[in-house]
């Protein structure tokens, strides 16, 4: 049998690995957005940090200073010399670099993404929908012709029938099964009360990170969903995808019920049937707003006042068919105790987390989150 000649060989072809070589700016500028987001959007601060950082790990030499990477920063767009109220200037960061920080920590917890061009939560249930599944069933009445499987029915009524005298009837007919495809209204609720920074442990910081990488995800990928930011402490607000980076923990107590009411209002008037909530917290209520303006506080334990309107809330939410996830980041046994109840109370979700795993499990729940649907 004669050869086949080399050209025409198909086969698998074998070569060593080679990692990508990352240029100077490069390697710099992923650190420099990680120490971006734990100074809040300081400049300033930033570059102190990395200057402790090059002195100790020798990130730069003589042919790529630091004063070389902040030249670098201002060419490509990512600083900004900006006028202050007193008349002086100082660098900033630009819309570019909240932009890559946002990039770089969906990146960091969900993995590079592909674009999407449509939203695409899958429900539960399958029938008249959007999205082939690649399973097939027996056809129902309802069922479209376009989704009828030719090949599958042509076999069936060939087995059921036989060939001499062929015929094909409704029994015969199989379906290819489809999902519906969902858009979804969220709110993020994230904790910034004096708790988060407590004991030297920064919270902030990595609920910062998924927020950001979840306003990245849904525009990427889900970009027919909503995302609506709101954080909470003595009192709640919304605040704007650009303004993450700069966020800060404050002097406050934690008034979730405030968050709560926020985010249901928020949701309300979303014509999405797919609601959702997740709040990121230490799981410490310890703030109301009485009728009359003045704050009732209790940071000793849990208090029960305030703990019985987070429950009603949670009971609120249910009705109007709102799930609550909860991710708690702190283990003390007595406040997990308090969101099991309010977890209970709504019928939602609620994990113990670490700040490491934080992301993924946010992320997670994000993408499986498709009970409800619209036909």
């Amino acid at each position: 049998m004669p050869k086949t000649p080399k050209h025409q060989r198909t086969g698998f072809r074998f070569t060593s690995y080679k990692k990508e070589e990352q240029t100077p700016f490069e390697r710099i500028f992923e650190i420099f957005q990680e120490l971006i987001t734990h100074t809040s959007g300081d400049f300033d601060e930033a570059l102190d940090w990395l200057k402790t950082l090059d002195d100790e790990y020798k990130l730069t030499n003589e042919d790529y200073t630091l004063e070389d990477f902040v030249q670098e920063l201002k060419d490509k767009g990512y600083l900004q010399e900006k006028i202050m109220p007193d008349g002086n200037s100082k660098v900033a960061i630009t819309a570019k670099t909240e932009r890559s920080i946002r990039k770089n920590a969906l990146n960091q917890i969900f993995g590079k993404l592909k674009k999407k061009g449509l939203g695409n939560h899958k429900t539960n249930r399958s029938g008249v929908g959007d999205e082939r599944t690649g399973d097939y069933r027996a056809y129902q009445f309802g069922d479209t012709l376009e989704n009828i499987s030719i090949t599958e029915s042509l076999k069936n009524a060939q087995i059921n029938n036989g060939l001499e005298e062929f015929k094909i009837t409704q029994n015969d007919l199989v379906v290819e099964d489809t999902n519906h495809k969902s858009q979804m209204s969220t709110v993020l609720m994230i904790d910034i009360s004096h708790s988060m920074i407590l004991y030297g442990e920064d919270r902030i910081t990595p609920a910062k990170k998924v927020a950001m990488a979840l306003s990245e995800l849904i525009t990427t990928r889900y970009p027919k969903d909503t995302l609506d930011i709101i954080v909470f402490g003595n009192d709640a607000w919304i605040i704007k995808v650009k303004d993450l980076p700069y966020l800060q923990v404050g002097p406050y107590h934690t008034n979730t019920v405030a968050g709560l009411e926020l985010a249901m209002d928020i949701l309300r008037r979303k014509r999405n049937t797919n609601k959702h909530i997740f709040m990121i917290t230490d799981g410490k209520p310890s703030c109301l707003r009485l009728p009359d303006g003045q704050y009732y506080k209790n940071s000793n334990g849990l208090d029960e006042y305030i703990v019985e309107k987070c429950y009603n809330m949670a009971a609120y939410a249910r009705k109007l068919h709102i799930p609550i996830t909860t991710f708690m980041i702190a283990k003390d046994p007595y406040l997990q105790s308090f969101i099991e109840k309010f977890t209970e109370s709504n019928k939602g979700k609620a994990f113990y987390t670490g700040l490491q795993g934080l992301g993924e499990m946010i992320f997670h729940d994000y993408a499986t989150n498709r009970k409800k649907h619209t036909r």
